[in-house]
């Protein structure tokens, strides 16, 4: 039950009345003991060590932990002959192994087992696909109750468990009541229900209902095993801590996270199903968002941060000498950038831009800010082919003010980097350009007021504590990170919640758009020759490889072998040079100059230069076994062409290529928006794998599903940023367990201030 206040009307679990007063008082008092999910999985009958071994392998240690492990999806228990399952049908079906044990076989990036099976009605080949351990299961003569797609060549297997014994035989032909219709056989925590009316009274009977759990499982732990373990444990669901305070579950009419979850492994319809997974998924981004803005708050609040005060007349100068003028995101940036300068708590700003987009321009406007208040500013960069092309870049944006600075990387000369040093610990030098090396004990600043981190997620959580560390004492640097990849607003809200974020999806007037099309083998030679007429006009391009070397282990092209096999054939005649990151730095460095300054035609390269080369010469972008690439990446890579005034193609040549990799080809060739694309990986690879990249640690949704749930994340946040202006923090008492709650689900640590 859910406490009302107001009218606000109380009801159970997907109910659909109204509680009498003589119901609520005769409702059972029920008080939460958390501890009794952290018991270990032996609490249940029939986990023994070998098995519980196998949970945990799993990640599955205790009840607690078995609960929160939903199923992926439910099967009706209405078991189908053979012979009625018609070709592009799924349903359930009970079948013997009459082929003898198979063997795993592979088709391209497909590993597949495939054996004949059969009941009463006739007999088909199933396929299981990636799963190359069944072969050691499937005995000739053993049961299998199988969930599969039909279609002409057999049955595509979805779910599957041995039936061995004939009581689970009985169990899974045990009737049940109306059957759904076919859409419902495969729904599951993470589907989508089109009616969303009010559920029928009442939770799913474990074990009872039409609707069989379906749990992620492994080689040694199979889903049925998974089953009746969560069969015992739902009774335990009600020792869950609520999160979500009182009037916001009654604002929202959400019933309790103990009914819901037992909902959620057991429902006794579709109907109720979606009502659980929204229940949930609602709690779940709710508590992640409170998390994030309790450590944003936390940050902030730890040390001030020096106030720069208004634009000055440095600023005002540099300004009026730049050879263009300023995109309106750009002027937007700064006006963000103001603000958080002059607030008295440290800057924490993620600025992400289109390739191409003038990032570097708001970073220098920063930079300088820092300067004319007395300041010192850094730039760090994860590589030093990146750091170096910063320090050309700014070198041509300073020119007209000539203000010093100085590039720290490991390459940089015993002598040089002792006059920096020295500088830098005096205050006489103000500005620093760098890699890693800027955060080695030796760099002390005199007055460090504001870092820029360059493609931020590169560098982990000591890392930029070490940067941030060097600030004046007692203060906070500000601190703007950039990435030069476009974060759809469902990861920045959660990847990157506790940072303010500005988007340049605006690009500077000038820039070309570049064409983009994927060629197959067949059409080699014909790219080659278009490519060769470019160099002949004066133009120069960039030819990318997956690999430094030839690998036994890795196919595809290497940036050597490569290079070697155009000198002597299709670009015969043409200088040629080569860009890896094995290279010694003084060689990486005399590849870019010679690029850069025309001297070599074409520059074949690894993914070293996916940021930070800027030669408005090359027009031509040709990209090796892109298949192997994210959406991203190859956007990445496209945005090194098209940076002067003539017209610039990006050529996609693509190897075998399963469906997702055709799919991530066909986004990049129709689209080059950033940000677009940034949606289309998100929606292809799903957050949790884009979620990974940030080394920080982040949250792993086990049901809300971005971006589907952008709508529910964004009440959830509301609801967060709400509920602190109204208590002025998430410990206030009148809050209940919600902090607790967002740590155990999170993580002890999750709420802690870290430096970023």
């Amino acid at each position: 039950m859910v406490a009302a206040r107001g009218a606000v009307a109380v009801r159970g679990f997907a109910g659909v009345g109204e509680p009498t007063r003589a119901d609520l008082r005769a409702a059972p008092v029920h008080w939460p003991r958390p501890s009794v999910l952290e018991a270990g999985l032996e609490a249940l009958d029939g986990v023994g060590p070998k098995l519980a071994e196998a949970a945990r392998s799993a990640g599955i240690l205790t009840v607690g932990d078995l609960l929160y492990r939903f199923p992926h999806s439910h099967r009706d228990r209405q078991i189908r002959a053979l012979e009625a399952l018609e070709p592009g049908e799924t349903g359930t079906v009970l079948v013997e192994v009459m082929g003898n044990p198979p063997r795993p076989f592979r088709r391209g990036k497909l590993t597949m087992v495939g054996v004949k099976v059969g009941d009463e009605t006739g007999h088909v080949r199933a396929t299981w696909f990636n799963q190359p351990w069944v072969s050691g299961k499937l005995e000739k003569g053993s049961t299998v109750l199988i969930t599969g797609k039909r279609s002409p060549k057999g049955l595509a297997v979805q779910e599957w468990e041995l039936v061995s014994t004939a009581e689970e035989r009985d169990d899974a032909l045990r009737p049940a009541g109306p059957a759904p219709d076919h859409g419902d056989c495969e729904r599951g925590m993470r589907s989508r229900a089109h009616d969303r009316g009010q559920p029928p009274e009442g939770g799913g009977r474990p074990g009872g209902g039409s609707f069989v759990p379906v749990h992620p499982a492994t080689e040694d732990l199979p889903p049925k095993r998974i089953r009746e373990w969560a069969e015992q444990a739902v009774r335990f669901a009600p020792n869950a801590i609520e999160g979500l305070p009182s009037h916001v579950q009654a604002k929202r009419r959400l019933g309790s996270v103990g009914s819901a979850i037992g909902a959620a492994h057991f429902p006794a319809s579709p109907e109720q199903l979606e009502e659980a997974r929204r229940r949930l998924g609602f709690e779940e981004l709710f508590l992640h968002q409170a998390l994030l803005a309790t450590r944003k708050t936390s940050h902030r609040r730890a040390r001030p941060a020096p106030r720069f005060g208004k634009p000055g007349a440095l600023v005002e100068r540099w300004l009026a000498s730049l050879p263009f003028a300023p995109t309106a995101d750009q002027r937007a940036a700064f006006a963000d950038v103001d603000a958080d300068l002059d607030s008295g708590e440290p800057m924490q700003r993620l600025l992400m831009g289109e390739v191409g987009s003038g990032k570097t321009v708001v970073a220098v406007y920063a930079m300088l800010r820092a300067l004319e208040a007395g300041y010192q500013a850094a730039l760090m960069a994860p590589t030093e082919t990146l750091a170096e092309q910063h320090a050309i870049t700014l070198g041509r944006l300073l020119g007209a003010e000539a203000i010093p600075f100085a590039l720290l990387t490991g390459a940089t000369s015993a002598p040089v980097r002792r006059q920096a040093l020295n500088q830098l610990a005096s205050g006489e030098l103000g500005l620093i350009l760098g890699t890693h090396a800027l955060i080695e004990p030796a760099v002390r600043f005199a007055r460090l007021g504001l870092c820029v981190v360059d493609e931020q997620h590169r560098f982990g959580v000591e890392q930029r504590r070490a940067l941030d560390s060097k600030g004046v004492a007692g203060m906070a640097p500000h601190v703007l990170h950039m990435t030069a990849t476009p974060i759809p607003r469902t990861l920045s809200l959660t990847a990157y919640g506790d940072l303010d974020t500005t988007a340049l999806q605006e690009l500077p007037a000038g820039r070309k758009p570049v064409t983009t099309r994927v060629v197959g083998e067949d059409e080699r030679e014909i790219a080659y020759e278009f490519l060769r007429k470019r160099l002949a006009e004066g133009r120069q391009a960039f030819v990318v490889c997956p690999l430094v070397e030839v690998s036994e282990k890795l196919p595809g092209k290497a940036a050597g072998e490569e290079a070697e096999r155009l000198r002597r054939g299709p670009l015969r005649g043409f200088p040629i040079g080569l860009l890896h990151g094995q290279m010694q730095s003084a060689e990486k460095g005399e590849a870019m100059r010679a690029f850069a300054a025309g001297e070599t035609a074409v520059l074949v390269a690894t993914t070293v230069i996916e940021v930070g080369i800027d030669v408005p010469n090359a027009t031509v972008m040709l990209i090796e076994g892109a298949e192997r690439f994210g959406v991203s990446q190859l956007h990445q890579l496209r945005g090194r062409v098209g940076r002067g005034e003539h017209p610039s193609q990006c050529l996609l040549f693509a190897g075998e290529a399963g469906e997702m990799a055709r799919r991530r080809l066909r986004a990049v060739e129709e689209t080059s928006d950033g940000f677009r694309l940034a949606e289309v990986d998100l929606v292809l690879r799903g957050e949790g794998e884009i979620l990974g990249t940030r080394q920080s640690g982040t949250a792993r949704f086990t049901v809300a599903q971005l971006p589907e749930d952008e709508a529910m994340l964004l009440d959830a946040k509301d609801e967060v940023l709400r509920l602190l202006r109204e208590h002025g923090s998430l410990e206030a008492p009148g809050l209940g367990p919600l902090l607790e709650a967002a740590r155990r689900r999170f993580g002890a640590g999750a709420a802690d201030p870290i430096p970023l």
